[in-house]
């Protein structure tokens, strides 16, 4: 026994060295990758501040505008060792805008005759990778082999995702929709398989919750199509020059995937997890736990669904009010095609609970027969 431990305690030793170089590691790569990068990349090495004045607009709001001039090196490209001197503008609230201090780095346009340049965004790589190493920690912590199955799925499905949006940006005869169908295919399937593996749970699961959210897209479409789109405000997709009709329908499907899936599989494991504690169980039992199951969550995921939708939009409610538009205007432009989205998710949430639960019950009712024989 107290070799097993021992062993148990060099294993994670080593795992945990393995971490922290690579945690070392690739945040030192991204400190030192301006080569990488095609863009011109500056370093702040000397900041002065020029010049502070109140501004106060037409509704009394008072804010502090700062102008200071940057002493910033170039890291990479031609010019690379050059310094530039560059007027950066913001106000204190820094909505829009950035104060800088020595040792942050940005992108910038270079004007190597009069040795200055131009701000067009903040370097943000280090902060990325540094957020996700500590996602990835509290994943293991929390949930060790699991977590990091977890990672990896959430990776996965952002490259089926990336190269989805890449196709459809460079072939835009084909239908965003079944370029979004697809990748749902391979999302569900991905996902299940690398976190639960191959088994009869992640099976019930898998039919769950395709046929949960095509439920969902379908009902929506029905919905929609009877309304005639009434109350549907597609303004904030005009600059996409695209069918703002499939690219809501594309985002109702992928959006509803999320919560359908988690549902699928809380059903499936825990009706699975019943029926393996008792095999004498009967399938009414089982039945009745899923629905009382199922109704436990159905309240929390319908609401983490509406507020995953509409937080985003907070923003903009505040910019529209703040600028006197009237209340349902203001809720109108901005909600209207999250509480859809928020409907459509609900609708799937909802019907998923009694398809994985007849669903997951076919497969234990066949395992069992399967034990019989």
């Amino acid at each position: 026994m107290n070799r097993w431990k021992e062993k148990i305690t060099k294993k994670h030793i080593i795992y945990s060295l393995l971490l922290i170089i690579c945690f070392t590691a690739s945040l030192v790569f991204v400190q030192n990758n301006h080569s990488f990068y095609d863009r011109p990349i500056a370093k702040v090495v000397e900041t002065t501040e020029l010049e502070r004045t109140e501004t106060i607009d037409q509704h009394d709001n008072s804010d502090i505008e700062v102008t200071q001039e940057l002493k910033a090196e170039i890291l990479n490209g031609d010019h690379k060792g050059s310094l530039l001197s560059i007027n950066n503008h913001y106000t204190e609230s820094q909505a829009i805008d950035h104060h800088f201090e020595v040792g942050d780095e940005f992108f910038v346009s270079v004007d190597s005759e009069n040795q200055t340049g131009e701000i067009l965004d903040v370097k943000r790589d280090i902060y990325v990778v540094f957020v996700l190493w500590m996602f990835l920690l509290v994943l293991i912590a929390v949930g060790k082999k699991q977590g990091v199955l977890s990672f990896v799925s959430l990776a996965v499905n952002a490259l089926i995702l990336s190269l989805a949006l890449d196709i459809y940006m460079h072939n835009s005869d084909i239908s965003l929709l079944w370029i979004s169908g697809i990748s749902v295919v391979l999302f569900t399937i991905l996902s299940l398989l690398i976190v639960n593996g191959r088994n009869q749970k992640t099976y019930a699961a898998m039919i769950a919750t395709l046929v949960g959210t095509l439920s969902s897209l379908i009902i929506a479409y029905f919905a929609l199509d009877i309304t005639g789109e009434q109350g549907l405000r597609y303004e904030e997709m005009s600059l996409s020059t695209r069918n703002p009709q499939l690219i809501f329908m594309a985002g109702l499907l992928i959006g509803a995937l999320g919560a359908v899936m988690d549902v699928a599989i809380t059903m499936s494991s825990s009706l699975f997890e019943l029926y393996e504690k008792n095999k004498q169980i009967s399938v009414k039992k089982l039945r009745q736990s899923g629905l009382e199951i199922g109704k436990d969550i159905m309240g929390t995921m319908t609401n983490i669904i509406f507020f995953a939708y509409v937080s985003g939009s907070i923003p903009m409610m505040l910019l529209y009010l703040k600028n006197d538009s009237p209340l349902g205007f203001t809720l109108t432009i901005n909600l209207s095609i999250e509480l859809a989205r928020a409907l459509a998710g609900g609708i799937g949430i909802v019907l998923t609970i009694p398809i994985a639960i007849y669903i997951t019950l076919f497969f234990i009712k066949r395992d069992s027969k399967n034990q019989e024989l």
